[in-house]
C-alpha cells in the first residue's frame, strides 16, 4: 500500500477536519516525500537541521518545514530563513537566539513552546511555573522577531486563547486521542511514509 492509500485512510480516521496533518518526514529519502507531496501534503516536519538544509531546495517553495526535533542555540541560523514553525521551543535562552537570528533577516519566527506534558520529568521543556514567568517578564515582552503561537504538549493550565491558538500533541499511535483532547496539530510519519498501514488505523476503520 503506498503513501497515497495511507494518507486517504489517516485522512478518513480524523476526528477534528481541522486539525493540521503534519508528515513526519526525517530519514525518509526525498523521494518518499515528492510523493506524498504529490498526494497532498505541505506540512513536512524533520528533527535535524542538516535534513531541513538538504531536503529545502529539492521540493517546492510552497512546502512548510517544521522543526520538530530538540533545536540547539547554534544550529538556528540554519534555519531561521527556512522554518515555517519551531515546534520545541525549550528554554528562554533558545527563544532569545531564535529572535535574535530572525531579527538579523527582518523576519518574526513562528514558535511553540514545549512544555512539560503532565507534570512528567522529561529532559527538555518548560514546566507551569518557568512558563509564567517567562511569559510576563520584561524579558520576553522585549523579543520583536518571535511569535508564540502556542504549546507543543499540553495546554490545561493556560486560559489565555489568544495568546497560544496552537496545540501541538498527537503521533501515529495516539493522534484521534490527542485531537479529542483539543489537539490542533498532529505528527505523523509511520502511518503515513511507510509501506503498510498501521494496523491502528484498519482498527478505526472498521470500527
Amino acid at each position: 500500500m503506498g503513501i497515497k492509500s495511507n494518507l486517504e485512510i489517516v485522512k478518513k480516521t480524523f476526528k477534528n477536519p481541522n486539525c493540521l496533518l503534519v508528515a513526519v518526514s526525517k530519514t525518509k529519502p526525498i523521494e518518499d516525500l515528492r510523493e506524498a507531496y504529490e498526494a497532498g501534503i505541505r506540512d513536512f516536519g524533520e528533527n535535524k537541521v542538516q535534513e531541513i538544509q538538504e531536503k529545502y531546495p529539492l521540493l517546492p517553495p510552497d512546502v512548510r518545514w517544521h522543526m520538530i526535533g530538540h533545536l540547539q542555540t547554534n544550529k538556528v541560523k540554519y534555519i531561521a530563513n527556512i522554518v515555517h514553525l519551531i515546534h520545541g521551543v525549550d528554554s528562554f535562552k533558545l527563544l532569545q537566539e531564535i529572535n535574535k537570528q530572525g531579527k538579523k533577516i527582518n523576519r518574526i519566527i513562528p514558535c511553540l513552546l514545549q512544555i512539560h506534558i503532565a507534570k512528567e520529568e522529561t529532559k527538555f521543556g518548560f514546566d507551569q511555573g518557568e512558563l509564567e514567568e517567562m511569559l510576563g517578564s520584561q524579558e520576553f515582552a522585549a523579543l520583536t522577531h518571535v511569535e508564540i503561537q502556542g504549546l507543543m504538549g499540553m495546554a490545561t493550565f493556560t486560559e489565555d486563547q489568544k495568546l497560544l491558538n496552537e496545540l501541538s500533541m498527537g503521533m501515529s499511535g495516539d493522534y484521534l486521542i490527542a485531537q479529542e483532547e483539543g489537539s490542533t496539530m498532529v505528527r505523523i510519519g509511520s502511518a503515513i511514509l511507510v509501506a503498510e498501514v498501521n494496523s491502528f488505523l484498519n482498527q478505526e476503520l472498521s470500527s
